[in-house]
């Protein structure tokens, strides 16, 4: 199974006010496993960089100034989106995103049924907690120490370790193998239908009280201990 991991870095908020796509890194992964295919662009996206916008990923309108258009490399990145479920933290708001640019060239919107929110995710595994990418990359145990600033493809790179530990971690194969969990299964019948043909058989209980020779020892082993204080008026 192919599946994109992706991430944005923007202007701001909003692409219906103006908000523009200045970052966004791919990971392809295949059978939740990274292929080492990545796509990864920056973007002059023909407008200031708000002082809020550039404090959160670092991305200053004059590093961005001589970076190409979005619709230079957009027939690029659809194709290497191809038609894989696309994974993003939050990911209604990066499929805005990149709808809004897609639009902006006159290309084909991203379907939304394609759309794997991890936040949702995790929202349903742990109702409650903090489900920010760095909240939970500290829960799973995921090295975020050299992430200093927000970055579409290291996002993506931690995203895709997340996501992994969301769908079940290392033992994620225990629940995509048919076969065993088949013979699982049935070995777990056998073991229920096996204890159900099992006929007991009635013991009586066995005698529990002292015998009259057992209390004579045990007052006899008692008289031993002379002046003890049980044994006082």
């Amino acid at each position: 199974m192919r599946e994109i991991v992706f991430d944005t870095e923007t202007t701001g908020l909003d692409p219906q006010s103006g908000d523009r796509l200045v970052e966004i890194g791919c990971i392809e992964m295949v059978n939740r496993v990274p292929s080492g295919a990545v796509f990864h662009g920056y973007f002059n996206p023909e407008r200031d960089m708000p002082a809020e916008a550039e404090a959160v990923h670092g991305l200053s309108i004059g590093f961005l100034a001589d970076k190409p258009l979005f619709q230079t490399r957009a027939a690029e990145l659809i194709d290497f989106l191809g038609d894989a479920p696309l994974v993003a933290h939050n990911a209604g708001f990066d499929f805005g995103f990149l709808n809004a640019e897609l639009a902006i060239c006159g290309m084909q919107a991203v379907s939304r049924d394609r759309m794997v929110d991890t936040v949702a995710i995790a929202r349903r595994k742990h109702p409650g907690a903090k489900l920010s990418l760095d909240a939970l990359c500290s829960r799973y145990g995921i090295d975020r120490s050299h992430r200093t600033k927000h970055g579409a493809l290291l996002d993506a790179e931690l995203l895709s370790q997340l996501y992994v530990e969301l769908m079940g971690g290392r033992q994620i194969g225990l629940e995509l193998a048919p076969e065993l969990n088949g013979e699982r299964a049935m070995a777990q019948d056998a073991i229920v239908v096996a204890a159900a043909s099992i006929t007991r058989i009635f013991r009586a209980p066995r005698p529990h009280a002292a015998s009259e020779a057992e209390l004579a020892r045990h007052v006899a082993f008692m008289a031993g201990f002379g002046d003890a204080l049980w044994s006082r008026p």
